[in-house]
Order: structure tokens, then sequence, then C-alpha cells
């Protein structure tokens, strides 16, 4: 099987023929591929946290038709009407608190993906300030 092109190179190339004064064009070149290996990263890390959030979701979903089945089958041995709505209503307080402590697992899961995402493009944009310092510097004839 082929390798496939790499795009780097065929820009690098390209860049070279428009040869400016005082720009590296391979460091240029570097910065950009660290770009898209911090965009890489970044990806990466919300698709896990997005199969996180799925995962979650899906483990919620279970808990709660266990949950469903229980209380029917609890219902279904109520002897008494009083009885039976003590039981409906501690189980609507117990599925109402679930609910919101599974929206509070969720939306940590999700804040979690995202600055994890956001903290490798921010180190990245970090280091772009910092390299772009670094083109514009003169350079020393030594």
């Amino acid at each position: 099987m082929a390798t496939p092109p790499n795009p780097f190179a065929d820009f690098t190339k390209m860049m070279e023929q428009f040869r400016l004064p005082g720009v590296d064009m391979s460091a240029v070149m570097e910065a950009r591929r660290k770009d898209i290996e911090a965009l890489t990263e970044a990806n990466k890390l919300a698709y896990e946290g997005i199969q996180a959030l799925v995962q979650k979701q899906q483990e919620i979903f279970a808990q709660t038709m266990q949950q469903l089945q229980a209380a029917a089958q609890q219902y279904s041995t109520a002897g008494n009407p009083a009885e039976a709505m003590a039981k409906h209503s501690e189980f609507v307080q117990q599925q109402l608190h679930q609910a919101l402590e599974n929206m509070r697992a969720l939306a940590e899961t999700a804040q979690k993906a995202q600055a994890e995402a956001l903290a490798v493009i921010s180190k990245r944009a970090e280091q772009n300030v910092k390299e772009a310092g670094e083109l514009l510097k003169p350079k020393s004839k030594g």
C-alpha cells in the first residue's frame, strides 16, 4: 500500500519558492505542524468526552429501567392503597433526587472533556505567541 502524500512537505516546497528575507520557512512549517497536532489532540479528547457521556447515559438508562422494574413489583405486592401511595411518593422523591444527581454527573463529564480539549488548544496558542516572537526577532550575525 502506498504511503499517503505528506501535505506539509508539499506546502513547504511551495512556500520555499517565495523566500521571504528573515523568515525561517522550516520554523513556520514546524509551527503549523504543531498546530495540527494540537487540534488533533483536542479533537481526540472531545471525542473521548462524548464517548464518556454516551456511556454514562447508557448506565443511567439501565439503572432507571432496573428501578422501574423494582417499583412495579413493589406496587403489585402492595396490599392497601395508603401503603401504595406512600411507596409511590417515596419512589418519586428518590427518582427526582437521582435525576438531579445524574444531570450533575453528566454536566461534570461534559465540562471535564471541554476543559481538557481547551487546555490543549490554549497551550498551543501560548506556544504560537512565543514562536511568533522568536520568528520576528532579528537574527544575530555571528
